[in-house]
C-alpha cells in the first residue's frame, strides 16, 4: 500500500516551485492463518504409528528378557486340561458362553460387534464430533436413559454382571455430564466427551473386563476362583 503523497519545496528558482514525491513504505507479505479440516495420513499419522510401534516392540522385548513365559507341561492328548481356556484374545467370547447360549455368544454377538464397527464410522455423529450434551434435548435424555435401562435389563436377565455393572456406571457418567459445562472440573471433562467416545469407552471396558475375568478368575469347571488361589494350588 502506498504512503500519502508528500509535497517537497524546491530552492531552485528555475524549477517548478513544488515537486511531488511518491514514497512507498516497506511492505511485508501477509501470512494467512487457516485451520485445515483434514490432514495427510503421511506424515502426520504414519510417523506417530511408527513411534508407537517401536515403543511396543521395545517394551515386549524387555518383558521377554526379564520375565519367563509361564509354560506348562507337554500336551497330553488323553488328558484334557480343566479348564480348557482359549487364547487370551478369545477369552472374552468364552466368558460370554458362561452366560448366554452358544449361538448368541459365539455367533450373534460377535456378528453384531463386527457390523457395528463397520457401520459406526459412516454415522453422521462422527462428522460433527461435538460434545454429547452440546445441545440440550429432552428426547436425547429420554433415549439415552431408555437405552441404558434396556441394556441393563437384557443382560441382567442372564445374570451377566460384567456387562450390567459397566453399563450402569458409564450411563451414570453420561447423565452426570449433562449441564456440566459450568460445573466442577471433572464434570466439564465429562461434558466434552462425544457420543462416539462414550460408545467406544463402553465397548473397550466390557471387552477388557470379560478378558480379565476369563484369564485370572476362572478355574476348574469355569467356576469363580480368586487369582491367589490358583497360584497357591
Amino acid at each position: 500500500m502506498s504512503a500519502p503523497i508528500e509535497l517537497i519545496e524546491s530552492n531552485d528558482p528555475v524549477a517548478v516551485p513544488w515537486r511531488v514525491a511518491l514514497m512507498r513504505r516497506d511492505s511485508r507479505p501477509a501470512v494467512r492463518e487457516s485451520d485445515e479440516k483434514y490432514v495427510m495420513t503421511f506424515p502426520h499419522l504414519i510417523v506417530r504409528e511408527i513411534i508407537m510401534f517401536q515403543l511396543v516392540v521395545i517394551g515386549l522385548s524387555l518383558a521377554a528378557i526379564f520375565f519367563d513365559a509361564p509354560l506348562e507341561s507337554i500336551a497330553n492328548p488323553v488328558e484334557t486340561p480343566n479348564p480348557a481356556k482359549a487364547p487370551w484374545y478369545f477369552l472374552g467370547l468364552q466368558e460370554l458362553l458362561h452366560y448366554f447360549p452358544p449361538v448368541v455368544a459365539g455367533v450373534l454377538m460377535p456378528a453384531l460387534v463386527v457390523i457395528g464397527l463397520v457401520v459406526i464410522p459412516y454415522a453422521r455423529v462422527n462428522l460433527e464430533a461435538g460434545p454429547l450434551w452440546a445441545t440440550h434435548s429432552r428426547g436425547k435424555l429420554a433415549s439415552l436413559t431408555l437405552v441404558v435401562l434396556a441394556l441393563s435389563l437384557l443382560f441382567g436377565a442372564f445374570s451377566c454382571w460384567p456387562i450390567v455393572i459397566p453399563t450402569l456406571i458409564i450411563g451414570a457418567a453420561m447423565l452426570a455430564a449433562r449441564n456440566g459445562e459450568q460445573a466442577s472440573p471433572w464434570r466439564r471433562a465429562l461434558w466434552r466427551v462425544t457420543l462416539p467416545e462414550w460408545i467406544m469407552t463402553w465397548f473397550v471396558v466390557i471387552a477388557a473386563l470379560l478378558t480379565i475375568i476369563g484369564v485370572f478368575f476362572r478355574g476348574p469347571g469355569w467356576s469363580w476362583v480368586w487369582p491367589w488361589e490358583q497360584f497357591r494350588a
